[in-house]
């Protein structure tokens, strides 16, 4: 970049800096943006593919879930991390629905290039495409239709589509019930779910069917002490933030012991003190420790003598969930510990599964917190199970917080698309052509369903368009019968969260994608201090918007 005086070239920027301008730039970024979602697009549906993501020290990671695709990719262009960014906005609000987010991103913009040819400028299309997304935000409330968490078994069909096409379907009516039961157990009476209290366990053996849903925690530790009982009916349960060792001074002070008898009674004084926590703790009552330090040998010895099961690190997490199944509360400090702060469960007991010991606390009055422990044959399986898993736990606490769903196959977007051009014509100007590219833009899902399907993209459009215009509102494609149905009496139906929040972070990113019209890389040497690319022998600035590597 330089500018010329008197034949005198002034450079502003630092050598080796690369830019990108007009329409090259916006091509540039359009073309990284529309790779992406292509990437993610086969993924889409139920009968969507798998991608094999292998990274560079040979870990492999099989999976169908749009923000798992993306977040393993290495993915290098400014423009492309952007539609990545989508992708996890839409995971962190809904938990489902990423790929359809990324795909609609892209597509708007691969119509906002056609606009673009046509000379239409870039702010207007902006103008368009936010008219058109706050539009369908209040056509999608519209449309949507109301659930109640006590509904079931509609719970269970939302959750059944936020799987469907992932791994997990040889077992997912098992599934889904598990899904909807956990959700329902850890819900506040306020309706709000927090889906961190319904923990996943991952053990490889087994198969899926041997999926459990356990009312209360699992914790993946064993006892510390072989001389523990391994099982406590009744127990009294003592969550302990605070190490049952030889408390060591915080100043460096130095001992000196000048005869064995001296280093005697230091040493017993030392057990005396572990002995002193220990009788306090076994004081309160408790016949149950979970400690989330260490827990000395000697403390250990003298536990396992008063019968009392104890576990040592364990997550902060994990007391948590304790703390909410239990109704224990976390104690600092061993001489802050009062019986009343102890939490109850019907029964603790260690038991083997695939293996390795685990802690089970089970039988509490009114658990809010849950596990869920899922079962697989291979350890690539069990990954992915846990991924649907999640999305479907996310899934249903969205529906249970928004008491509102939608029909799922590509029915709302047809809607949308058709409700949408009506909007359009009433709009004045160029915006108009905007708004109908972000309508035709919408009919991508259903289209991307049914290629992904194997069926004729167009005629399946053309197909659920006449349904709707015939004022089929919730028609969508069944892409096992290739052939528009009613998706309600299907039970394809997903929260309403899931298009809003979709179609919103799609059209915000197609938006800030579309208004870059000057890109200006520095050079990757760039920095004091750093040699030049000549000095460096000509190894050369970065290779300005190189292409993203492995992606196109």
């Amino acid at each position: 970049m330089a500018a010329n005086l008197g034949g005198q070239p002034i450079f502003i920027l630092k050598e080796g800096s690369q830019r990108t301008r007009g329409r090259d730039a916006q091509s540039g970024n359009i073309a990284a943006a529309k790779a992406v979602a292509g990437a993610v697009r086969t993924t889409l549906g139920p009968k969507g593919m798998d991608k094999m993501l292998v990274d560079t020290i040979g870990d492999v990671v099989i999976t169908n879930d749009g923000v798992t695709i993306l977040k393993e990719m290495d993915i290098e262009h400014p423009a492309a991390k952007m539609m990545v960014e989508v992708a996890k906005t839409q995971d962190d609000e809904v938990g489902d629905g990423t790929t359809s987010a990324v795909v609609i991103a892209g597509e708007l913009l691969k119509r906002a290039e056609d606009l673009l040819e046509q000379d239409v400028h870039p702010t207007v299309i902006a103008h368009g495409y936010r008219l058109a997304a706050d539009k369908a935000q209040l056509i999608i409330k519209d449309i949507a239709i109301d659930i109640k968490p006590t509904d079931i078994e509609m719970l269970k069909k939302i959750a059944d589509t936020a799987m469907t096409g992932k791994g997990a379907e040889a077992a997912k009516d098992k599934l889904n019930e598990l899904v909807v039961k956990a959700i329902t157990m850890v819900a506040d009476d306020d309706g709000t779910v927090d889906t961190d209290f319904v923990k996943v366990e991952k053990k490889v053996g087994g198969t899926i069917e041997d999926s459990e849903l356990i009312e209360g925690v699992v914790i993946d530790k064993e006892r510390v002490h072989p001389g523990m009982p391994k099982k406590v009916e009744n127990a009294k349960i003592l969550l302990l933030n605070a190490p049952v060792e030889f408390k060591k001074t915080e100043v460096d002070a130095e001992i000196s012991i000048t005869s064995p008898d001296q280093l005697q009674m230091f040493l017993d004084e030392e057990e005396k003190m572990i002995k002193g926590m220990v009788d306090k703790i076994i004081k309160s009552g408790a016949n149950m420790l979970v400690c989330q330090k260490g827990i000395d040998d000697i403390a250990q010895h003298y536990l396992a003598k008063a019968k009392v099961l104890a576990v040592r690190r364990v997550k902060k997490s994990d007391l948590e969930k304790l703390a909410r199944a239990t109704g224990a509360s976390v104690i600092s400090s061993i001489d802050a510990i009062d019986a009343a702060e102890l939490g109850k469960a019907g029964l603790v007991e260690e038991k083997k599964v695939g293996g390795e010991d685990m802690i089970f606390v089970t039988e509490c009055d009114n658990p809010k917190a849950c596990t869920l422990i899922v079962r697989g044959g291979t350890e690539h399986v069990v990954d992915e199970l846990d991924r649907a898993l999640e999305d479907a736990l996310r899934v249903v606490s969205v529906a249970v917080e928004d008491k509102k769903f939608v029909a799922g196959g590509g029915a709302p977007e047809v809607e949308l698309s058709l409700r949408l051009r009506e909007f359009a014509a009433t709009q004045e100007g160029r915006a108009q052509l905007a708004i109908e590219a972000f309508a035709a833009a919408l009919e991508i899902i259903p289209r991307t369903l049914a290629e992904n399907a194997g069926l004729d993209p167009i005629d399946m459009l053309v197909e659920l368009r006449s349904e709707h215009e015939n004022g089929n509102k919730t028609f969508g494609l069944n892409v096992f019968e290739g052939k528009a149905v009613d998706m309600l009496k299907a039970g394809v139906i997903e929260p309403m969260r899931v298009k809003t929040q979709a179609i919103a972070s799609a059209a915000e990113a197609a938006v800030m994608i579309l208004r870059i019209d000057d890109v200006i890389a520095a050079s990757k040497m760039g920095g004091g201090g750093m040699p030049s690319p000549e000095e460096m022998g000509g190894m050369g600035g970065m290779g300005g918007m190189g292409g993203m590597p492995g992606m196109m």
